[in-house]
């Protein structure tokens, strides 16, 4: 969408007045004034329009980023707030409203993914069993409810130019993305992560 300014809607009110010397051709003319003044409030609505379609996105928002908070229950047991970014807060919202539900792989490399990891995988192991070909992953009956998330690297967030003031200059490791896969996981299974 195209920002329109006072100018742009100042030559538009002109454009709508009827021809003639009794609307004042001139600049300086009162109504030229009222015109202008109509224009400065045309132009600042416009731009809060403008403002208003960028906060509806999750990804962008700023100024109604405490009321996507609030519609997704945020913060909750997995959020950190006091280490949380802008981003972070952001791709938790983003993340809580991605989130409707699964156990596949597919499902949470999507969260993860919705969490700042897109190039995560999962392992899944299984139980010993004759037939299997060597050189597979396997262990005892328990390992059968374990799996595990492979993460490219354990995040180091650093703060960036233009975040806003009482942010940490830099934050190590995950503890949201492991909260939330804890919370999602299936409950007869146990899940371990993997960085680098």
């Amino acid at each position: 969408m195209m920002r329109l300014t006072q100018d742009d809607y100042f030559a538009q009110l002109r454009q709508l007045l009827p021809p003639g010397p009794a609307w004042g051709a001139d600049d300086g003319a009162l109504l030229a004034r009222e015109l202008a003044v109509l224009a400065g409030s045309f132009a600042t609505v416009h731009a809060r329009a403008e403002d208003l379609l960028r906060e509806a996105s999750p990804n962008e928002t700023t100024e109604m980023l405490p009321d996507w908070e609030r519609v997704c229950a945020l913060p909750d047991s997995c959020s950190v707030q006091s280490s949380m970014t802008l981003a972070d807060r952001r791709a938790a919202v983003a993340g809580k409203l991605a989130s409707v539900g699964g156990q596949s792989r597919a499902y949470y490399i999507g969260v993860a993914r919705a969490l700042g990891y897109p190039n995560a995988t999962i392992t899944e192991f299984r139980a010993r069993r004759f037939g299997r070909r060597m050189g597979e992953p396997y262990g005892g009956t328990d390992w059968q409810f374990l799996w595990q998330m492979n993460l490219p690297a354990a995040q180091v967030k650093v703060r960036r130019s233009g975040a806003p003031i009482g942010e940490r200059y830099r934050v190590w490791g995950d503890a949201q993305l492991e909260c939330v896969i804890n919370k999602l996981k299936p409950a007869d299974t146990l899940v371990r992560f993997k960085y680098g």
